[in-house]
C-alpha cells in the first residue's frame, strides 16, 4: 500500500473507532454531522482497501470480526496519538473533556468511588461520567467501557491498569449483640452465633479464617442472609447478628464505634469483594486525557485515606498483550 494510500485512510480509520464507540452507523452519523449511508460506505471502503471484513453486521448490532478487533485497536492508538499531536500544537484544548463510562462492582462503586464523583466533576467541568454499577463481568469493547474497576488479584492479561487499593473483608457486630450473647475469640465460637452471610451460593456460610498458618473453616448458620453489603451493615447496625463485611462499607460505623470488628486477629479469606481493586483499560500507547485525568484522581483521593484502607503505592502500569474478548464484539 503507498504512503498516498495510507494517508487517504486515516479518515475512514477514525470513522471507524466513531462507529466502535457508538456501536452504530446513524449515531455516528449523527455526531459527525454525515448521513449512515455516507459512514457505511466509509467503513466499506476501509476494508476493501485492507482486504479484511472489519464488521459482522446484524439487524439488531454490529460485531466486531476477529481481525477488526485487532485493525480497531491500531486505529484507536492512531487516533490517541493524533489528539496528542494536537495538544502538542496547542490546536486541541488541554482540558480533558468528554464522556468517560465506568464499570464498577456495586458496593465498590456505592461506598468507594461515588463519593469522591462529585470533587472530580468540579476539578474537571468538561468531563462527564456515566458510573456503571454492576457486579457481573463487563467487556470492556463489547459492553461499550472506558474503564472498568475490578477486584482481583490478576489483573486479565490482555489489559493495562493501575492498582488502586487493597480491599479487605471482616467481621463485625454491634457492641449490645456482643454484651447479650458473648464474644467469639475463636473462629469456632461462630457455630453459637447468629451469623449474617451473603447466601448466594451453599460455600458461602463456610466462613474460612487463617492465622500464622494455621487454616479453620467454620460452617455457619444465621435466620438472615442478604447479598448486598449495604443490607448486610443495617442488619449488623440492627444487633441482628455477625455479619461479613467489606471494610470500605463498615468504616464509618467502626469509626463511629457503632459495630466493632470481631475476631480481628484472623484474617478473614473470602472470594466476594476481597483483594485488589485495579482500575482496567484496553491497550493503549495513547490514553485519553480524560481518562488519564479520571485514574489519576481516583488513585490521588484513595491514596489519601490511609486509615481507611491498606494504602497502596505508587503503582506502575500493567502493560500486556492486547485483550481479547471471547466475542470480539460491541
Amino acid at each position: 500500500m503507498s504512503t498516498n494510500q495510507m494517508v487517504a485512510l486515516l479518515g475512514e480509520m477514525a470513522v471507524f473507532v466513531k462507529v466502535v464507540e457508538t456501536g452504530s452507523f446513524s449515531e455516528t452519523a449523527r455526531q459527525l454531522g454525515a448521513t449512515p449511508s455516507a459512514i457505511s460506505r466509509s467503513v466499506a471502503r476501509l476494508e476493501k482497501a485492507l482486504g479484511t471484513r472489519l464488521l459482522q453486521r446484524t439487524t439488531r448490532k454490529l460485531r466486531l470480526s476477529e481481525s477488526g478487533h485487532e485493525v480497531h485497536r491500531r486505529c484507536v492508538d492512531m487516533v490517541s496519538a493524533a489528539q496528542a499531536v494536537m495538544a502538542v500544537s496547542g490546536q486541541f484544548d488541554p482540558e480533558p473533556q468528554g464522556l468517560i463510562r465506568v464499570s464498577v462492582p456495586k458496593a465498590v462503586g456505592r461506598f468507594v468511588v461515588h463519593p469522591h464523583i462529585p470533587d472530580f466533576l468540579a476539578r474537571y467541568p468538561k468531563i462527564d461520567v456515566q458510573l456503571q454499577l454492576k457486579d457481573s463481568y463487563v467487556d470492556l469493547i463489547d459492553d461499550q467501557v472506558d474503564l472498568a474497576i475490578r477486584i482481583t488479584d490478576r489483573p486479565s492479561p490482555g489489559l493495562m491498569g493501575r492498582k488502586l487499593i487493597d480491599i479487605d473483608h471482616m467481621l463485625c457486630a454491634t457492641p449490645e449483640y456482643l454484651e447479650r450473647h458473648g464474644t467469639p475469640t475463636h473462629p469456632h465460637d461462630l457455630k453459637v452465633h447468629n451469623c449474617i452471610f451473603l447466601g448466594e451460593e451453599p460455600g458461602d456460610s463456610r466462613w474460612k479464617f487463617q492465622l500464622d498458618g494455621k487454616k479453620v473453616n467454620v460452617n455457619v448458620r444465621g435466620r438472615y442472609a442478604v447479598n448486598h453489603t449495604g443490607a448486610r451493615l443495617d442488619a449488623v447496625l440492627q444487633h441482628l447478628g455477625i455479619g461479613s463485611l467489606p471494610y470500605f462499607t463498615a468504616r464509618h460505623a467502626l469509626q463511629q464505634g457503632h459495630i466493632v470488628q470481631v475476631l480481628p486477629e484472623w484474617k478473614f479469606k473470602t472470594h466476594y469483594y476481597c483483594g485488589e481493586a485495579w482500575v482496567l483499560y484496553p491497550p493503549t500507547r495513547y490514553l485519553p486525557p480524560k481518562l488519564s485525568a479520571f485514574i489519576s484522581f481516583m488513585a490521588e483521593r484513595l491514596g489519601q485515606e490511609p486509615t481507611l484502607y491498606k494504602k497502596s503505592p505508587q503503582e506502575p502500569e500493567l502493560s500486556a498483550p492486547p485483550y481479547e474478548s471471547p466475542e470480539a464484539s460491541f
